[in-house]
């Protein structure tokens, strides 16, 4: 028992992971209407700027408000210079310039520091302590908690403010907002400025675990969709509980399962993930959507 129980913790870990990067996919989702698949190399633009603050000798919380900032500069900006121009096309077209952002964020990283994977120090202490034969990582609980309370802010934001309302009434109609005097392009703008900095929150996050480099984030992009996919686009919370899900199955399969084992447990979450999509298309918690016609 305390082996499967600590097989689970190992996969809730993994998936906070996954949580950092499906929230922000979720956020550009309920603020834009789009998948923004350029996400990781956002988030590793802005992590990068928190890794130089560090080296300078600035403390880890400064240099992680200060990418922050520059996460959210950074979204805002590239949604003014670039996907503003997509705004009237067609929607195939604004994604894939999201995946030629993303080659262009990570080159520009490489550019400037280089592919090989660098160590990044954590907000939280690298400790870890034992529970009933289970070892826990204090790292692992502060990230997790972390998430939990920007999932709690993400609902609150598109739920019961005047902000998030008018997000949501943007990415579901953006001519009737116009009509109805809402400034559309200045809160496409502000999405993808959040969208950003939350980025940077996850990156951050995760990057001790992961060593940051320019590439970081881009196998975690995909669980983090499966998550935000499966949870509902337009569900924060779906997005969490789908990537402690995905963790978690990804783990007990290659701990449980000999013919998966480690080179296939990538596989099993995402069956999981079509066999439950085909019986609930919008996803666990997602909002189905009736068109008259």
């Amino acid at each position: 028992m305390s082996y499967f129980v600590q097989v689970v913790v190992d996969g809730l870990s993994n998936g906070a992971i996954y949580a950092a990067l499906a929230l922000a996919i979720v956020l550009v989702y309920r603020a834009t209407g789009l998948i923004n698949f350029a996400q990781g190399g956002m988030a590793v633009a802005a992590t990068f700027v928190a890794y130089a603050l560090v080296r300078a000798g600035v403390p880890v919380l400064v240099a992680l408000l200060a990418a922050v900032v520059a996460g959210f500069v950074l979204g805002a900006v590239l949604e003014r210079g670039v996907m503003r121009h997509f705004e009237r096309g067609e929607p195939d077209t604004a994604i894939v310039a999201t995946i030629a952002l993303l080659l262009l964020l990570t080159g520009g990283s490489a550019f400037f520091f280089g592919y090989e994977p660098h160590p990044f120090p954590s907000l939280f202490p690298n400790r870890t302590f034992e529970v009933l034969g289970v070892f826990i990582s204090l790292r692992s609980i502060g990230t997790i908690v972390v998430l939990l309370a920007v999932m709690a802010g993400l609902q609150l934001l598109f739920r019961s403010t005047k902000l998030g309302l008018a997000m949501r009434a943007v990415a579901d109609n953006p001519q009737s907002s116009a009509l109805s005097a809402l400034p559309v392009s200045r809160l496409l703008m502000v999405g993808w400025g959040l969208a950003a900095a939350l980025g940077a929150i996850g990156g951050v996050l995760v990057a001790p675990q992961l060593f940051i480099s320019p590439g970081m984030l881009d196998f975690v992009l995909v669980y983090a969709l499966a998550a935000a996919i499966l949870g509902g686009l337009d569900s924060p919370v779906g997005a969490v509980v789908a990537a402690g899900f995905i963790g978690v199955a990804e783990a007990l399969a290659g701990a449980y399962l000999d013919v998966v084992g480690d080179d296939l447990k990538i596989a099993v979450p995402f069956v999981a993930v079509m066999v439950i999509l085909v019986l609930r298309p919008q996803g666990l918690f997602g909002t189905k959507t009736t068109v008259r016609v």
